[in-house]
């Protein structure tokens, strides 16, 4: 064999290895992440709707449907590590560019796990979800035999009814605003336009709405860690304090007794059971914090607090000069390329330590957005059980963090808290080239996020102020309506 066949061999040889080894590595992350997803499905679902107790059918559909949950909340959870882990390994790459261990994380892995999270994140959105719904629901055609396969057959026929119908209507849609041929094009090339043209909106919802959730989420999180951890001791006595509730939950449960036990004392026994039960949680509240270690009390919530008004003061910051350099370089845009190279250059002006801020900064954001969406009225209810989750709500539950979680690349990228750009078709939305909305996204950003800081810190500072100096005992001044005399 001629030596230039030899080495058209070999890279073909090459190209080979390479390509079944990021296949192997795909493989594996992503069967981590389903059984990860697995066990978190399991621990809230409903155990009552997959029992053959009544119906083995029911039970075989709705273990059908809890795995294709399972597969679109692994999705989701690639999606939220899709832009640290390339982030992570692009400055790995930059500190050991020639190790040997090292070789199998390049930028075609990354490149392909960019493009399988967004394939399989609108296989998901618009074929399995829309199909385990319909697929819990049914029952088979009138006349026909009843079993798994009846129900596919009648899954499917609603799920293509649907399909045209959406169809028709983003048809009727293309042909009112324009009559051009060119109008048209998104329903004939359906794979290369109209499936990226339907998520870019679906993303475009999710950006919205995580900035909806984000502030408010930074929000609670002050809340929910007040609650969790011990607050130190300021200007009170504790020991009194519980004392004194101790002394108010037996005189309470006196009263309660006393009731039961004599017909002649008129007393409301519910509205003393619902006193005693406020009182006896405050007087846990109060043995939690006598208990607590002086470290504990007077190190582990200063920390924590400080902790959050640091990210969010950052956040804030990063934003503010994100908004200033869209104003002065038009480069800022979120684009998204596709022959970016790993390892060439940090994509932190701070190297290392810049990137690991950012991840830190991302996966920070999204904890927020998800406290945020389910601490929102509209959403509350989503919220899932232990042990008490039906299968609807768990499809509900999947849908939303999909959303959530495939629409933060484009989230951190248009906010600039990161520099990596949007590689795959994430950067091909159409409205990422449209300066205003990002402009504004950015000012409506900073603008709610400050909007929140500021009154969560005075309103918390002011109101510990207040408690610790006894002035929220002091009862409120009564004030005269003009006019009118005694």
């Amino acid at each position: 064999m001629a030596p230039p066949e030899q080495d058209a061999l070999a890279v073909r040889q090459q190209l080979f290895h390479d390509r079944v080894r990021e296949c192997i590595i795909c493989a594996l992350l992503f069967a981590s992440l389903y059984i990860l997803c697995h066990f978190v499905i399991t621990h809230f679902k409903k155990h009552t709707d997959f029992t053959a107790v009544h119906d083995d059918e029911d039970a075989a559909a709705n273990r059908i449907a809890l795995g294709l949950c399972t597969f679109t909340l692994a999705v989701a959870l690639g999606a939220v590590l899709l832009l640290p882990f390339s982030i992570i390994s692009n400055e790995v790459l930059l500190s050991f560019p020639h190790n040997y261990y090292i070789q199998w994380l390049n930028g075609s892995l990354v490149h392909g796990l960019w493009n399988l999270i967004f394939l399989f994140s609108n296989l998901s959105l618009v074929f399995l979800m829309p199909f385990a719904y319909f697929f819990t629901e049914s029952e088979g055609f009138a006349g026909s035999k009843k079993g798994i396969m009846a129900r596919v057959y009648e899954t499917s026929v609603v799920l293509l009814l649907l399909t045209l119908l959406v169809l028709g209507m983003v048809w009727v849609g293309s042909a009112i605003v324009g009559s051009d041929a060119a109008s048209r094009q998104p329903l004939y090339d359906l794979w290369e336009c109209y499936l990226p043209y339907l998520y870019s909106c679906i993303s475009l919802c999710g950006v919205l709405l995580l900035l909806l959730c984000t502030p408010f989420g930074l929000s609670t999180m002050f809340t929910v860690t007040g609650k969790l951890l011990v607050k130190p001791r300021l200007l009170e006595d504790l020991d009194e304090q519980l004392s004194c509730t101790r002394l108010e939950e037996a005189a309470v449960s006196r009263r309660i007794c006393s009731g039961k036990a004599s017909c002649w004392l008129n007393l409301n026994v519910e509205l003393l059971r619902e006193q005693f039960l406020a009182i006896r949680s405050k007087r846990r509240k109060l043995e939690l914090r006598h208990r607590a270690s002086p470290w504990q009390r007077n190190l582990g919530y200063p920390l924590a607090m400080l902790g959050l008004l640091a990210l969010t003061g950052i956040s804030i910051l990063i934003v503010s000069f994100h908004v200033l350099e869209l104003l002065l370089d038009d480069a800022a845009m979120p684009r998204g390329i596709q022959d970016a190279s790993l390892g060439q250059v940090s994509f932190s002006i701070l190297g290392s330590f810049g990137a690991a801020l950012q991840v830190v900064l991302i996966f920070y954001l999204m904890l927020s957005s998800v406290v945020g969406f389910y601490s929102s009225p509209l959403f509350t209810r989503l919220l899932p059980a232990r042990r008490d989750t039906p299968l609807t709500k768990i499809i509900g539950n999947c849908v939303s963090l999909l959303v959530l979680s495939s629409a933060l690349p484009v989230f951190s990228r248009t906010l600039g808290i990161t520099r990596f750009d949007l590689l795959g078709d994430f950067g091909r939305f159409d409205w990422l080239g449209n300066f205003y909305l990002v402009f504004l996204y950015n000012m409506g950003f900073a603008g709610l996020t400050t909007l929140c800081l500021v009154k969560r810190v005075s309103w918390g500072a002011q109101a510990e102020l207040l408690r610790a100096c006894g002035l929220h005992k002091l009862p409120l001044p009564v004030t005269r309506p003009l006019g009118k005399s005694c």
